[in-house]
């Protein structure tokens, strides 16, 4: 539970109205929550009463969260809406649209622009009207022709930072992306006319049927062959947000024709490993991922990157991996598993793939140093490092896919290590 000021009795309360403007609140936010919850709510606070802040935190939480992943919403609807004595002004300043200047903008957090629109309910902030022709006022003529269209804001946006609307358009934009792999020449040969090998066994056979004369040479050229995509997902507390989104990526993916990959192949970590690739399967993404949530336990837990990669590397490397797998890890390297092995794990995982690409959300920040121990074990044993936190930032994985001497921003990062 979040650390917050103590809740005030009001003198007049009006608890119930309250309870049921809040459920409205996350039903705007995008929680399933109905009239029977928000009946078993009222029935739920009058039986546990009112006068502790942590069991009336708890109370609700019991009757309208019921996935990990509406936790960070509930927070801060919570926050705003029982919490902070100003959480109007607050949403409204959140709201407001504002002129970049010398001053540094500060974000929002997690869920909190969404909370903010949830409780607003679609009021607009009160935005100064323009001055009226005529009148001695300084005028301010804002050049719009070289900004960006809103799709294109979208891409870069900071998946924590979007709005339940631009979370809701950026899963639609995510699903008509692609991640094309070109395909990898095998040891094994197929017919052609301008085949840079001779094909012996073939040309004896048509000498064979003109009495042993040799009229033409046959050739062989190497069979294309697609190598398999292999996903790790952090799906830690600090990862969560990202991951679902990344995930709804994945299955775009899995389920496009002509991508070219053998097969995809999905699993998620937090505190243990859990396979979910017969999940993505399913058409239905909202079906798919509600199902690979169920099983995925450890969603919004802890992280144990080490154990976890020693788990896949255990059990799941030899099955997956195949010749010439490509590997992505979505993660931001912060592993709290004192129990170390992290730099072998990864060690492991790099010489067993043809490609392993590490996406960390926390390369967004132009100050990013690896001063993680977690980080600084993982760097040196992957091919390419890169940011993960936007749309544009998964559209650049083709280029990482596709060009073997793509390091991102690896090189940049191991200089500081070394310094």
């Amino acid at each position: 539970m979040p650390e917050y000021a103590p809740l005030d009795i009001p003198e007049t309360p009006r608890l119930a109205d309250n309870i049921t403007h809040f459920a409205r609140a996350l039903r705007r936010a995008g929680l399933p929550v109905g009239p029977g919850r928000v009946i078993d709510a009222v029935r739920a606070v009058e039986a546990a009463g009112f006068s502790d802040k942590v069991d009336f935190y708890w109370t609700l939480h019991a009757c309208f969260v019921n996935r990990p992943e509406h936790r960070t919403v509930y927070n801060q609807i919570f926050r705003l809406y029982w919490r902070d004595p100003r959480y109007l002004e607050h949403m409204m300043s959140m709201m407001l649209p504002a002129i970049r200047g010398v001053q540094e903008e500060k974000l929002a957090q997690a869920a909190e622009k969404r909370a903010a629109e949830a409780l607003l309910d679609g009021q607009a902030p009160d935005i100064p009207e323009p001055p009226e022709s005529g009148k001695d006022e300084t005028k301010i003529e804002v050049d719009a022709s070289m900004t960006m269209s809103a799709e294109e804001k979208l891409r870069s946006l900071d998946f924590e930072q979007m709005s339940t609307a631009e979370v809701a358009e950026a899963k639609r934009m995510l699903a008509r992306l692609s991640l094309p792999v070109k395909p990898i020449p095998s040891r094994r040969g197929m017919a052609a006319v301008n085949g840079r090998h001779t094909d012996w066994r073939r040309t004896i056979r048509a000498a064979m049927r003109h009495g042993g004369e040799l009229r033409s040479f046959a050739h062989t050229t190497p069979r294309p062959r697609w190598p398999n995509l292999v996903v790790l997902c952090d799906i830690s507390g600090s990862m969560s947000q990202y991951s679902r989104m990344v995930l709804h990526f994945l299955h775009a993916v899995a389920n496009e024709k002509g991508a070219g990959w053998a097969k995809v192949h999905a699993f998620t970590f937090g505190t243990r490993l859990t396979n979910i690739t017969r999940h993505l399967a399913t058409r239905d993404v909202d079906t798919a991922l509600k199902a690979a949530g169920a099983e995925a336990q450890d969603w919004e837990g802890g992280t144990r990157i080490g154990a976890s990669l020693h788990a896949f590397n255990r059990d799941w490397s030899r099955r997956v991996m195949g010749q010439g797998a490509v590997v992505l890890l979505i993660t931001d390297g912060l592993d709290r598993d004192p129990a170390g092995g992290l730099a072998r794990e990864m060690e492991r995982l790099h010489l067993s793939s043809r490609r392993l690409i590490w996406l960390n959300p926390l390369l967004r920040w132009d100050g990013f140093a690896p001063k993680a121990a977690g980080i600084r074990a993982m760097l040196p044993h992957v091919h390419s490092f890169r940011a993960g936190h936007s749309i544009q930032s998964l559209q650049d994985l083709a280029t990482a896919i596709s060009r073997p001497d793509d390091v991102g921003e690896k090189m940049r990062l191991m200089r500081m290590l070394d310094d």
